[in-house]
């Protein structure tokens, strides 16, 4: 019979979780602030894209993913009072003002013929780097004092690969001439080089710090 005085481990035998994660509590705040506001800020950007953009299957899937990111923006409001005893709007800043040009410059195209530009900078741009922000913070946060923070991530994660599946789907749907191919590149490369000023959606360290991890094991 078990001895019910005896001390027992934290956790069971075949459990290797461990308690410290690499976000103290008011970094997992910020960071969280910043991805509730690029999900809403998508969320309004696809949705005024929807009433413009003149190719009929596209603004249909602008339609279902433009609720993906409001759902996700409402996510992580959430997870913000239970983060931090403070207002949560004061936690929904962008990362920083190079972010704020990158959005500006993702939402600068407005002409009908300009769709491809939109997609490119959405899919092609803006969804890898969330993904990979995302995907940074899901593998490096506590399993234990944030598992709320990783169950909403990861249903993040599910509708952004699903999306960006479908954005590229419709960009190569739309690129038919070398030309086309050249536009959305060149778009493309300007966009990347405004968010690697950015330093990527949580601003510099959104996917860690790979210079400090090549001092620490030298």
């Amino acid at each position: 019979m078990a001895d019910p005085k005896k001390p027992r481990p934290a956790f069971a035998p075949w459990d290797t979780r461990e308690l410290p994660g690499s976000f103290t509590v008011e970094e997992t705040a910020v960071r969280v602030g910043n991805y509730k506001w690029i999900e809403m800020k998508l969320f309004e950007v696809l949705g005024g894209w929807i009433a413009t953009v003149p190719e009929l299957d596209v603004k249909l899937r602008l339609g279902t993913h433009c609720y993906h990111h409001a759902w996700h923006a409402e996510l992580f409001h959430k997870r913000l009072p239970e983060l931090r005893e403070m207002n949560p709007e004061r936690l929904t800043l962008p990362a920083n003002d190079e972010l704020v040009a990158f959005v500006d410059a993702m939402t600068a195209p407005e002409g009908q013929g300009e769709t491809i530009e939109k997609l490119v900078g959405v899919y092609r741009v803006l969804i890898p780097h969330k993904i990979a922000a995302y995907t940074f913070h899901l593998n490096n946060t506590s399993t234990i004092t944030d598992a709320p923070t990783i169950r909403t991530l990861k249903l993040v994660l599910q509708d952004e690969f699903d999306d960006w599946r479908d954005g590229e789907m419709m960009i190569q749907s739309l690129i038919e001439t070398p030309e086309e191919v050249d536009r959305a590149a060149r778009h493309q490369a300007s966009l990347e080089k405004l968010m690697l000023a950015a330093g990527g959606i949580a601003g510099p360290g959104s996917i860690g710090n790979p210079y400090a991890l090549q001092e620490a094991t030298a």
